[in-house]
């Protein structure tokens, strides 16, 4: 990670964003980026649905049961992440948190499996709620089951 956190314009780290997170995850086991502003964050590697290259990012993720959350918010932006796209076009990803890495298949939830576990989420990270506020879009909450 970074020397120098990254900030956005309401104070929060955004360091979770770029490349040198996910590598220190990796490279650590999650001891490094697991906890993440006091959120658990998890790593995922899906394809790209255009350049068929893999990718990872970091994200904050929710575990409800045997469930794990995730929340395409891009900080309210008025478009879906590219993720959220690439897990639409192959829903085949692999999970990684902390040191244990397993294949799973994402799906978005939908009313009222939605509701539920957004509300879950916001009692890790409130920001979620003003993410939505700031777009008109309906942010998508995925689940990824593993396989």
């Amino acid at each position: 990670m970074s020397d120098t956190p990254q900030a956005s314009p309401d104070g929060t780290d955004i360091t979770m964003v770029n490349e040198s997170h996910v590598k220190a995850y990796q490279e650590t086991n999650g001891e490094t980026g697991y906890m993440w502003n006091g959120a658990t964050a998890l790593l995922f590697t899906h394809k790209g649905r255009k350049s068929g290259k893999m990718r990872t990012n970091a994200i904050i993720f929710t575990q409800v049961g045997d469930r794990y959350a995730i929340i395409g918010s891009v900080g309210g932006s008025p478009k879906h992440p590219g993720w959220y796209h690439n897990m639409i076009a192959d829903p085949n990803v692999e999970v990684q948190i902390k040191g244990e890495k397993f294949a799973a298949t994402a799906r978005v939830a939908d009313s009222p499996e939605r509701e539920e576990l957004w509300a879950e989420a916001i009692k890790q990270w409130p920001n979620f709620d003003t993410y939505q506020a700031r777009t008109d879009r309906k942010i998508p909450v995925v689940v990824l089951e593993r396989k």
